[in-house]
């Protein structure tokens, strides 16, 4: 019996999706916390705790071998460690660390999703992430973290590019608008992501030069990773 995929667009629609908790869901943030996310596991961070504020993040600021990192609307927060640039995890201090890392969309999109087999994705590991997928043999959700709950460009195209690899797989099948959408969506950027998302929400929401170059990472990424974090009470690790 074939598997189903769908893709949601954006967190406020996930109810709409998750009546199956035997169900797989791939968080995607490519701007940028999954990017961060697949960066700091390949650079060595031992586990990642996402949580949902700051004020929860700051409990963790006296614990040993504990990364603190915090970004809102694109910004790093004063007075943690790291934002949410992935530059800021490559040639770091960070092997055997514990990062604990708050965004404003990513990590609440795990979250709402924690009943559920929860991995990340980015196109750091979305090689890795498809033959994990097709391993399971489970029906699948690739949840969009969005912007605020709602859609947006970046998260549908990589949306599109994943589900696009899984289908070729005959295991697998969908009847699904927002996945065909996706999958479209990728086609006619995929030649240039940066391109495509030059009009995008979130390359007017900040047009800084460090913005610039993450976006450049994220979309076509100069290192790549064979690691799949998964979520696991309250962390995400590596298998």
């Amino acid at each position: 019996m074939t598997k189903k995929i769908q893709v949601c667009f954006n967190t406020n629609q996930f109810v709409k999706y998750s009546n199956n908790n035997q169900t797989i869901v791939v968080i995607v943030d490519i701007l940028r916390a999954t990017t961060v996310i697949s960066t700091a596991f390949e650079n060595g961070i031992k586990a990642i705790i996402p949580v949902k504020s700051l004020e929860e993040t700051l409990k963790y600021k006296n614990f040993k071998n504990h990364i603190l990192a915090a970004e809102r609307n694109t910004l790093p927060i004063e007075g943690f460690d790291y934002g949410n640039s992935p530059f800021h995890y490559i040639n770091a201090n960070i092997n055997g660390k514990t990062l604990v890392l708050t965004t404003t969309n990513g990590t609440k999109a795990i979250h709402l999703a924690k009943n559920h087999k929860v991995i990340t994705a980015s196109f750091l590991n979305i090689d890795a992430v498809h033959s994990f997928l097709i391993k399971q043999n489970t029906n699948i959700i690739i949840l969009c973290s969005g912007w605020k709950g709602l859609f947006n460009l970046e998260d549908t195209i990589f949306a599109g590019a994943l589900a696009k690899k899984i289908l070729k797989n005959k295991k697998f099948d969908s009847n699904c608008d927002s996945l065909n959408a996706a999958v479209d969506l990728y086609s006619i950027a995929k030649n240039n992501l940066f391109q495509y998302l030059e009009n995008s929400s979130y390359r007017k929401r900040n047009k800084s030069k460090e913005i610039i170059k993450d976006t450049h990472f994220c979309l076509n990424p100069t290192i790549t990773s064979e690691i799949i974090p998964i979520f696991r009470e309250g962390k995400l690790v590596k298998i």
